[in-house]
């Protein structure tokens, strides 16, 4: 049997998931990394995109996830999202509107939004929908 570690993904709003993983892989500020039992501790920026967990037993859970922290203990690991979603309960259709809208949004700025928070949401979409394209392939 695989050794695991604890993993909690939280948000302000909500605990998404908690349980034992043999595997945590999520994108940080200077690459993607690969958390495994034993782990040398480690407090990190997450970006935007996809976290993959592979539980004990060797089910794969995917989420998706807007920015946040990650820290890692000898024995436990947080994810401390901003937003999370399931990679499942992503729905194309809102995903595909709010890329159109920020992309509109950034032809046409005004004093009330700046272009970095457009770009950032374009990025967010564009990560979604990479996300959404994943799943449809490994179905």
């Amino acid at each position: 049997m695989a050794m695991t570690v604890h993993v909690d993904i939280v948000s302000a709003e909500r605990q998404i998931f908690s349980g034992l993983v043999e595997l945590l892989v999520v994108t940080g500020e200077l690459g993607e990394l690969g958390i495994l039992a034993n782990h040398t501790p480690l407090l990190t920026a997450i970006c935007p995109g996809r976290i993959k967990v592979i539980t004990q037993g060797g089910v794969e859970e995917l989420f998706y996830v807007s920015g946040g922290l990650l820290e890692v203990q000898p024995h436990c690991v947080t994810v401390l999202a901003d937003t999370i979603e399931r990679a499942a309960d992503l729905d194309e259709a809102a995903v595909l509107a709010a890329s159109r809208e920020a992309k509109a949004m950034l032809e046409n700025l005004d004093a009330k939004i700046s272009q970095s928070e457009v770009m950032a949401e374009i990025a967010r979409a564009a990560a979604q929908a990479q996300l959404i394209k994943q799943l449809r392939r490994e179905r």
